[in-house]
C-alpha cells in the first residue's frame, strides 16, 4: 500500500510540475490550433463576419468555404519566445493563403473588364463582381508568410493570449494590406 501511495504522489508531483512549466508559446500553439481545428469560438467569429456583409446564401458559403480553408492550411513557426515576469512576447511566422494579393488583382480585372460586371440594364452589378472575386479566392494557391509578435499573459498560473490586434487577424485570414 505504501508504494502504491508513493507512486500515486510521485506522479501527482511529476504531473504538477509539467503543467506548471508550459511557456507560453505553448498558448500560441493552442490559439492557431482554434483556427486548424475549425473550433467553436472560431466558427463562432466567422458567423458574425458573415452577418455583418450583405452576401447572397450562395456568396456566404463560398466566402466561409475560403476561409475555413485559410484555417486548416495556416501553417506556423515559434521563432522566438521572451519572458518578462507573467508577460511574454512569442514571435511567430505564419504562412497562409495571399487573399489580399487575390482581392487586388480582382480589381484589377474589374477596372479593365468594367463589360463583364454589368446587368441586362448596362449597370454595374456588384453581385457578378463579388461571385467574380469570390471564385479567384475560392481558386488561389499563392501563399504568404507574416510575422507576429503575440502578447501572452500568464493569469491564474496559465499563459494566454492576449486580444489580438486588428492587423494580426488580417495577416491570419490573409487580407493584410502590405
Amino acid at each position: 500500500m505504501k508504494k502504491i501511495m508513493l507512486f500515486l504522489l510521485t506522479l501527482t508531483i511529476v504531473v504538477g510540475c509539467a503543467c506548471s512549466m508550459r511557456k507560453a508559446s505553448d498558448a500560441v500553439k493552442e490559439y492557431i490550433g482554434k483556427y486548424n481545428n475549425e473550433d467553436e469560438e472560431v466558427l463562432v467569429e466567422l458567423e458574425k463576419l458573415l452577418d455583418e456583409n450583405d452576401f447572397s446564401e450562395e456568396e456566404r458559403e463560398k466566402y466561409k468555404e475560403v476561409m475555413l480553408k485559410q484555417y486548416k492550411d495556416l501553417s506556423y513557426k515559434i521563432v522566438s519566445e521572451s519572458y518578462n515576469g507573467e508577460e511574454a512576447t512569442v514571435t511567430t511566422k505564419i504562412t497562409v493563403y495571399d487573399l489580399y494579393q487575390v482581392q487586388q488583382e480582382a480589381e484589377e480585372y474589374k477596372n479593365n473588364h468594367q463589360d463583364e460586371f454589368l446587368d441586362e440594364n448596362n449597370n454595374y452589378d456588384k453581385d457578378k463582381f463579388l461571385k467574380y472575386k469570390l471564385e479567384q479566392m475560392r481558386k488561389n494557391t499563392k501563399t504568404i508568410e507574416y510575422t507576429i509578435d503575440f502578447k501572452v499573459i500568464k493569469q491564474n498560473g496559465k499563459w494566454e493570449v492576449e486580444n489580438v490586434s486588428t492587423e494580426d487577424l488580417e495577416k491570419i485570414h490573409g487580407i493584410y494590406h502590405y
